[in-house]
C-alpha cells in the first residue's frame, strides 16, 4: 500500500514539473527542473520494479523457508504414526517421542494358516486359522536414519518450537481415537519478510500455497495425519498455475 501511495505521487510529481516546464517555468530554470523531472522519473521507475519484484522475491524465499520447516514435520508425522503403532496411542511429549526413536522396537510379525482337528460333537472337522506370530524386533531408529528427528522440533532458521498436541476423537459411538497435530504460525516462519505479503500470505486459500495461517500436519478433530501443504512440497509436479 505505501510502495503504491508512493508510485501515485510521483506520478503526480512528473506530470506537475512537466506542466511547469512547458507553461510557467524561465528558460533559464528549465535545465535544472529538467534534472530534476528526470530523478523524478528514474526514482518512479525504481519504485515500479520493486513494487513488481517484492512479491516475486518473497515467494521465493517463502517456499524456501517452507520446504525447511515441512521437512521436520514430516519427521513429526512419522515419529507420532511409529509412536501411534506401538503404543495405541500418540504423544504430545516432544522429549517422549526422542526417546521412543531412540530405545523402542517395532515387532516383526509372520502370518501363517495353519490347520488344527476339532470335535463338534460325534464328529471331528479340520479348521483353518490365522495365527500371527513375533519373530523378532526391529530399532524404530532404522526408520530415521539420516534424519535429524532430534531437532525435529526446531523450527528452522528461529529460536521457535512447534506447537505440538493430542487429542481423543469419537467418530463413530464408542469408539475413541488418539490424533495427534502439530502446527506452526506462518508469521513465526516468515519473521523479518514485508508485514503486509505476510498478511496476505495468511489469508491464502490453498491450490499451490499452503492455506491458512498455520503451516501443519495432522489434526485434533478428525482422523488424519495429512500436511496442509500443496504436493510439490512431496516432491510431486508442482500445478502450472505455480504462483
Amino acid at each position: 500500500m505505501i510502495n503504491i501511495l508512493i508510485i501515485i505521487a510521483a506520478i503526480l510529481a512528473v506530470a506537475g514539473l512537466a506542466y511547469l516546464i512547458v507553461n510557467i517555468i524561465p528558460k533559464k530554470l528549465k535545465p535544472v527542473l529538467s534534472i530534476l523531472l528526470w530523478v523524478t522519473i528514474i526514482f518512479l521507475g525504481y519504485q515500479i520494479y520493486q513494487s513488481i519484484m517484492k512479491p516475486i522475491h518473497f515467494n521465493k524465499e517463502k517456499k524456501v523457508r517452507y520446504a525447511k520447516v515441512i521437512e521436520n514435520l514430516k519427521i513429526i508425522r512419522d515419529a507420532e504414526l511409529a509412536y501411534g503403532q506401538v503404543n495405541r496411542k500418540f504423544t504430545a511429549n516432544a522429549q517422549e517421542l526422542i526417546h521412543f526413536i531412540d530405545t523402542d522396537s517395532f515387532a516383526v510379525t509372520e502370518v501363517k494358516n495353519i490347520v488344527i482337528t476339532e470335535k463338534r460333537g460325534l464328529i471331528t472337522v479340520d479348521v483353518e486359522k490365522r495365527i500371527v506370530d513375533t519373530v523378532g524386533f526391529e530399532p524404530i531408529l532404522k526408520s530415521f536414519e539420516g534424519r535429524d528427528y532430534k531437532n525435529m522440533m526446531n523450527i528452522p532458521g528461529t529460536d521457535a518450537k512447534f506447537e505440538l498436541k493430542t487429542s481423543v476423537i469419537e467418530k463413530v459411538q464408542g469408539v475413541k481415537t488418539s490424533a495427534f497435530e502439530a502446527k506452526v504460525n506462518k508469521g513465526i516462519v516468515l519473521v523479518g519478510m514485508d508485514k503486509d505479503l505476510i498478511s496476505q500470505e495468511k489469508e491464502t486459500l490453498g491450490g499451490v500455497n499452503v492455506p491458512g495461517e498455520y503451516i501443519t500436519v495432522g489434526s485434533l478433530t478428525e482422523v488424519n495425519s495429512n500436511g496442509n501443504w500443496p504436493p510439490f512440497y512431496d516432491g510431486r509436479k508442482e500445478d502450472s498455475n505455480n504462483e
